[in-house]
């Protein structure tokens, strides 16, 4: 369990909602720092659809998303430059920009949002791909990787500007268990040596047994959270019929 519980995140009250259709009502959470944070549950419930509430990509119908304090869904301007600047984000397929090599993607984000000389974002693109176990593949295109090092490639970009987040959407999806077993790894060093608060979304049952301090688990019936907490405890000690269908992998009565 992560030491410091000072609450970097906090999720107040918040109701997301798609043309009239209510995904996720009146939920609250805290995510802390330094911790590996991981929603969870089944297909449908709103997981990435709380993520992109939490990044602001979507404004919620009510409640709020509070990043250290400060509401990114109603920033403008400088601030929520200044709130955007505080996280990264890797989606499911890594996202990379398949005509620029794997260094130039990560030196992506340094051009469009710093000063700093060109030499000077080679080599911090550098450090990034060494962090992440892509030493020497900088001039590789992101096709010529397997699905796990692009993974890892869409890691090292978030990480480019150094941020105290990271928000990583199904990071596991499509990798072979021994690849999946070696990005959670990565997902603990970096935690661990850079102090990286992780908000992870994934139903990979073996990923959330190895990275997770915390999880919150959605429910689509309810509409919110129905468990919070150690994943191991929930998973011995829940009475909550929906957590333990999840955890032993048991069909829904009436499917």
């Amino acid at each position: 369990m992560a030491e410091q519980r000072e609450p970097i995140i906090r999720v107040i009250d918040l109701t997301a909602a798609y043309e009239g259709t209510v995904i996720l009502e009146h939920i609250n959470f805290e995510v802390c720092k330094g911790e590996v944070f991981v929603i969870v549950g089944g297909s449908g419930c709103g997981k990435s659809t709380l993520l992109k509430h939490m990044i602001g990509l979507y404004k919620p119908a009510s409640g709020h998303v509070l990043i250290e304090g400060e509401d990114i869904a109603s920033a403008t301007g400088p601030k929520r430059r200044e709130i955007l600047r505080k996280f990264g984000v890797t989606y499911q397929s890594g996202a990379l920009f398949g005509s620029m090599t794997v260094l130039d993607n990560v030196c992506l984000p340094l051009e469009e949002f710093t000063d700093i000389p060109p030499e000077g974002i080679r080599l911090i693109a550098l450090m990034k791909l060494k962090q992440v176990g892509l030493d020497g593949f900088g001039d590789r295109m992101p096709s010529e990787l397997s699905g796990g090092m692009q993974k890892r490639a869409g890691i090292a970009r978030s990480m480019a500007l150094d941020p105290q987040m990271l928000f990583l959407d199904e990071p596991s999806a499509g990798l072979d268990p021994v690849t999946s077993a070696e990005l959670d790894e990565l997902i603990l060093s970096l935690a661990r040596s850079l102090k990286i608060t992780f908000i992870v979304v994934t139903h990979e049952l073996p990923s959330i047994f190895t990275i997770a301090d915390r999880i919150i688990m959605l429910d689509k019936q309810a509409k919110g959270i129905v468990a919070m907490g150690n994943p191991r405890e929930l998973r011995d000690h829940s009475d909550n019929p929906t957590v333990r269908r999840f955890f032993s992998r048991q069909v829904s009565p009436g499917t």
